[in-house]
């Protein structure tokens, strides 16, 4: 049965529409692209230097909705949904930052992009970060909104849904019942989602596989004590970063600002854009003014590579091997 084929009404009283081909769902020209043991599904639109844009945990690439269309009057924007997202398969798979920085690194070369700027949200900001530490050459510039990866605090549902055992019973049951009760009554935790985009969303989050790659990717990063997986910690491993920039909501609710705040104080070369009053989706809540500051970063001919101070890069690493030696 292919994924499309499950896309089926989530609710009996619901006059959902039947489901739409690939290239109605898709922002921008639709694409499908075999990768490994699953497939990409992507959208793309405009003409330029290559923006790829990663969206965050549970979510797809509408999450770039508002932004994407100003973008790609100056850039080549490519939207790839996440495996085990949006609708792109849903592989039996480990779904941690490298296998995704992988997976990604291997799509691009099936569609011939070889070097790129990435932005990645949230959770796409961890594996943007990993891809830097893993696939460095193929790295532009990279911009991080409201990233994973930069400190230990996430919210606390976040870390609830690690819990041994009881963990992974109780998210499919959150997934199918709770998360939708959230979006439609507390839309603007997820950028003030419109009610056409909450009902996309809650059908696809249904898609068989979908619990599995949820929960396996948050317990490749997440555990009852917050994010112990922090690219940050490696940063000392690349001998030349890339020009960075941070982009955050002052409000928000899921990864605190002051994440951003301890990148910036530990590095130089790093700017941090808030915007004031504005949750965790930036590029959904001021779409206009994020891209405005994304395209400046990009666009700025004489932004330096970033550089993380020694001291903080090194006391990083050493917790991260002493972690991984006591496992």
């Amino acid at each position: 049965m292919t994924l499309l084929a499950l896309l089926e009404p989530v609710e009996k009283d619901q006059a959902l529409a039947p489901p739409l081909r690939l290239a109605e769902k898709m922002l921008g020209d639709a694409h499908e692209t075999a990768v490994g043991d699953t497939t990409i599904a992507w959208g793309e639109m405009g003409t330029g230097p290559s923006l790829i844009l990663i969206h965050g945990i549970q979510d797809s690439h509408r999450a770039w909705r508002r932004s994407a269309p100003h973008l790609a009057k100056r850039f080549r924007v490519l939207l790839p949904d996440l495996p085990g997202h949006g609708y792109s398969g849903r592989p039996d798979a480990p779904y941690t930052l490298e296998w995704y920085a992988r997976v990604l690194a291997d799509w691009m070369d099936r569609i011939g992009v070889e070097k790129a700027h990435i932005c990645g949200h949230s959770f796409g900001g961890g594996i943007a970060q990993w891809m830097v530490l893993e696939h460095r050459s193929r790295i532009e510039r990279l911009a991080l909104i409201a990233a994973g990866g930069l400190g230990r605090e996430v919210t606390p549902s976040m870390r609830l849904a690690t819990f041994p055992v009881l963990g992974p019973k109780i998210t499919p049951l959150v997934l199918r019942y709770v998360l939708p009760l959230v979006l439609r009554n507390s839309s603007q935790i997820f950028g003030h989602m419109e009610p056409e985009e909450q009902e996309r969303f809650i059908r696809m989050i249904r898609i068989p596989g979908t619990d599995r790659a949820f929960q396996r990717s948050l317990e490749g990063v997440i555990n009852l004590f917050g994010q112990y997986v922090q690219t940050i910690q490696r940063a000392g491993e690349v001998p030349h970063m890339p020009p960075v920039a941070l982009f955050w909501g002052s409000k928000d609710p899921i990864i605190p600002i002051a994440h951003g705040k301890k990148a910036v104080a530990n590095s130089d070369n790093i700017t941090l854009t808030v915007y004031s009053k504005c949750g965790h989706y930036p590029q959904l809540d001021v779409p206009e003014r994020f891209t405005n500051d994304l395209m400046t970063f990009l666009d700025d001919p004489g932004r330096k590579e970033a550089r993380f101070h020694p001291a903080t890069a090194t006391k990083g690493l050493k917790s991260l091997l002493g972690r991984r030696g006591n496992v």
